[in-house]
């Protein structure tokens, strides 16, 4: 698009040349998608994210209904049915906020003569547009092609969530990982030791389910258990790692040199996780502003869908 104070350049892997003050204008456009839900119609992601809860939602039934409450041990059947129940509800949570989480997608089509003159570019300054859905790139941008949108500090899609893993959701992503990592963890603990419990007496004692039903939902969760707790603890100290060495998997797959200040270490973290450290970084909930959100949908007459 011609300008007369400034060059455009089409291109879809950058390095953005830009002074400060205009770096942050042009960051502005990353900001999420006020009371927006946004929501990827992708096939594929969807059956994977359905899925996603059709496995922990199974896990949740062999652990509460084929383990703990035919166990004769009250407490035990207490503490650990609370605590993994819990944790799932925070895994899933997670997951919903990830999913339905703008991840910082630049508005499409703002590539216009109008935009470009509000930035108050300097002559000869040099912006970058995604030739794909034309767009201003900010630093640190890139196009997904399934989202069909440029996502600010993209790390990658995840089909599991059915959307990007960027600016705006990266903390619900990594809350996510943690969370189902920790109920695989314990949904194994709980069936090695039913196992063990069960060749102790009598299968017919140990459960309510017959003894080859039993051991069949048994081996299958642990099985489950054992997939779930290796990628989902992979990906977590995958996301922990570039957090804390403020570079996307992205950047470092394409081997791309930082032209931004690095935010490293406990930088990295409350820059991610919005503070300084507190319980509010394990909370999913946090930021949910439920009532604006109704308030959107009830406005337009229906939620927006992002594709």
């Amino acid at each position: 698009m011609p300008s007369t104070g400034h060059r455009l350049r089409d291109v879809e892997q950058h390095h953005p040349l830009l002074a400060s003050e205009e770096e942050e204008h042009i960051k502005g456009v990353c900001s999420a998608s006020g009371g927006r839900l946004w929501f990827i119609q992708d096939s594929c992601g969807i059956v994977c994210a359905v899925m996603t809860w059709f496995l922990v939602f199974y896990a949740g039934f062999v652990v509460n209904f084929v383990m703990l409450l035919p166990s004769k041990n009250f407490w035990f059947s207490l503490v650990n049915g609370v605590a993994f129940n819990f944790l799932g509800v925070l895994a899933l949570s997670s997951h919903i906020r990830t999913m339905l989480t703008d991840p910082g997608a630049v508005p499409k089509g703002n590539a216009t003569k109008e935009y470009l003159d509000s930035l108050q570019l300097k002559p000869g300054e040099v912006i970058y547009k995604c030739p794909k859905c034309c767009s201003i790139k900010p630093e640190r941008a890139h196009h997904c092609s399934i989202c069909k949108r440029c996502i600010c500090k993209m790390d990658h899609h995840c089909p599991w969530v059915n959307n990007c893993v960027g600016e705006k959701n990266q903390r619900f992503f990594v809350l996510f990982t943690m969370y189902v990592a920790l109920i695989s963890a314990h949904a194994l603990c709980l069936t090695g030791h039913q196992f063990y419990a069960c060749v102790r007496v009598q299968w017919n004692e140990c459960s309510d389910f017959s003894p080859p039903v039993a051991v069949m939902l048994m081996i299958f969760l642990c099985l489950e258990a054992l997939l779930f707790l290796t990628f989902t603890a992979v990906m977590f100290g995958t996301q922990i790692h570039s957090i804390c060495n403020d570079e996307t998997e992205i950047e470092r797959l394409k081997n791309e040199k930082p032209t931004w200040e690095r935010r490293v270490r406990w930088e990295g973290m409350k820059a991610v996780f919005g503070g300084p450290p507190s319980p509010i970084w394990f909370n999913p909930f946090a930021g949910l502003q439920l009532q604006r959100l109704l308030m959107v949908r009830a406005r337009k007459g229906g939620a927006e869908f992002s594709v």
